[in-house]
């Protein structure tokens, strides 16, 4: 059987779906949904799909349709979600899974009830660099890992449209646009421990410069712009482990673009992404040992790669590839950020 596709806001990210969804051998794209009629028409063109819907309950309930692939702003992933499990869908839905982490839990809280799969696009952990550090790390190559770095910094580039820097669409700025991209990536190599505290920053500072422009965009920036560009924290965990968080849209950086890294520190080894490098010591010689691991060159684009894996998961019942119990843990920490910026302290977490 081939599992029927129905993907909400055809206009934005969408688009690096579609080609997984074309390869999938268990997955069609049969459906689209979007406000914009004229977006969506272009994109069933595009596609040859001819069941389209400008009201998101229509498409939700269409008896045709067994997966559900959301790609709309921020703050309408978790109602929209609900409502697709709540008509016995599965869910792929980009990140992040929801701007707080209650939303999340409402998230899980209809998936169980459905039983059916919810995913979060998280596209960073299908590259060929990820898996091969993951399957590193998983047999112990760099020991328990007791602290870590990462940072997505990028310099004057991000979308800055309304769906990215107004509050009532995104439900935050930097931390949970890219942010949510390297945590995510970050936690998921330490093994997802669980995080107790966060002491962390989100601040405006170069957005309304006069002038102030984004090299991926020739559009201005609204003036309404209400979300934070920076955001730096230190976060504890459970285990005792470590993490130093940055991320900004807009950091006056040694970058054309983005830089994004990840640096992971353990008993036995450190290690680096993108670059995929194994760093330890040979004590017995006195020999420092650095290792760049093969890995497969990536013929299928991850954002890409997400979806037909997670058709697969649907198609033999198997777990979600991003389960959103992880989701969970990510926009924990991040809401933390937030929650420390406006008390000026650190704060606990409660997972």
């Amino acid at each position: 059987m081939t599992l029927k596709v129905g993907i909400i806001g055809v206009g934005g990210i969408a688009r690096t779906h579609m080609p997984g969804w074309a390869a999938s051998e268990h997955a069609e794209v049969v459906a689209g949904s979007d406000i914009n009629e004229l977006a969506l028409q272009k994109w069933a063109n595009d596609h040859s799909v001819q069941k389209l819907y400008t009201k998101a309950e229509d498409i939700l309930n269409d008896p045709g349709i067994d997966i559900i692939d959301i790609c709309t702003p921020n703050r309408y992933h978790a109602p929209l979600a609900i409502a697709a499990l709540r008509a016995g869908k599965h869910v792929i839905c980009e990140k992040p899974l929801a701007p707080t982490p209650a939303e999340i839990r409402d998230m899980i809280a209809a998936r169980d009830e459905a039983g059916k799969l919810l995913m979060t696009a998280q596209h960073f952990r299908f590259k060929g660099n990820s898996r091969a550090l993951k399957a590193e790390i998983d047999q112990g190559t760099l020991g328990d890992i007791y602290h870590a770095r990462s940072w997505m910094l990028r310099r004057a580039a991000f979308l800055p449209g309304p769906g990215f820097v107004l509050k009532q669409h995104s439900g935050g700025g930097a931390t949970i646009d890219i942010g949510v991209h390297i945590l995510d990536l970050t936690l998921w190599m330490m093994g997802n421990p669980k995080p107790i505290a966060v002491s962390g920053i989100a601040r405006t500072e170069l957005a309304h410069m006069p002038g102030q422009f984004s090299v991926w965009s020739p559009n201005p920036i609204p003036p309404e712009w209400d979300v934070e560009e920076f955001a730096a924290a230190f976060v504890r965990f459970e285990n005792g482990a470590t993490l130093i968080l940055e991320v900004s849209w807009l950091l006056h950086h040694d970058t054309q673009g983005e830089d994004m890294q990840m640096w992971l520190y353990g008993t036995r080894g450190g290690s680096h992404w993108p670059n995929a490098i194994i760093y330890s010591t040979h004590y017995e010689t006195r020999q420092h040992i650095n290792q760049t691991l093969q890995i497969t060159r990536d013929t299928v684009e991850p954002h890409a790669l997400e979806c037909i894996e997670f058709a697969s998961a649907v198609a033999e019942g198997a777990p979600s590839p991003v389960p959103p119990e992880q989701s969970l843990q990510v926009l924990t920490i991040l809401d933390g950020i937030y929650r420390s910026q406006t008390s000026g302290k650190e704060v606990r977490l409660d997972l």
